[in-house]
């Protein structure tokens, strides 16, 4: 990921659940163009912000042994517009979590109301074929952007196997 569009996950359910928040801010760099005088997150971006909540779940799923693709949209809705000083929220259920892929339920709302839903399909492929020091590379990088966004460890795991949701105000 190149840029992030969540700012910190509210919960996280291990292969089941994750809720993340973005605070849709003026100084956003594509407000300026999207659209001039009437200022609108791309619903491109909202895309991308439900993406990356159900991808870091379902990569958290299996320990990120795979790298974690979008495949397909399989199906998206819009039903309103996000506006500079808006908080957007996104909700990915985990519904199907396979060695090749994966897929998401995920919603998205603004200010609470609702704001777009979609179906993801996520593709896995194996990180076997870079060398070390890319792996080590994304190792890092990984710990850093969970430790960020406020996603437990895996060492946190309650005995059943299932991560204990995180909560902030």
């Amino acid at each position: 990921m190149r840029w992030l569009w969540i700012d910190k996950f509210l919960e996280f359910k291990s292969g089941q659940f994750a809720k993340a928040v973005k605070t849709v801010s003026m100084a956003e760099e594509q407000l300026r163009d999207h659209f001039p005088g009437y200022p609108v997150m791309p619903n491109s971006l909202i895309i991308e912000g439900m993406a990356q909540t159900g991808g870091i779940l379902v990569g958290e799923a299996k320990d990120f042994e795979n790298m974690v693709v979008l495949a397909k949209l399989s199906r998206v809705d819009f039903f309103d517009a996000a506006l500079p000083g808006d908080q957007l929220t996104y909700e990915a259920n985990l519904t199907e979590l396979r060695i090749e892929g994966a897929a998401v339920e995920a919603k998205a709302f603004v200010n609470g109301r609702p704001l777009a839903t979609a179906e993801i399909v996520f593709g896995h492929v194996d990180r076997s074929s870079g060398s070390e020091a890319q792996h080590i590379r994304y190792t890092s990088y990984r710990q850093e952007l969970m430790h960020l966004l406020g996603v437990p460890e895996r060492k946190e795991l309650n005995p059943s196997g299932s991560s204990p949701s995180t909560s902030s105000d």
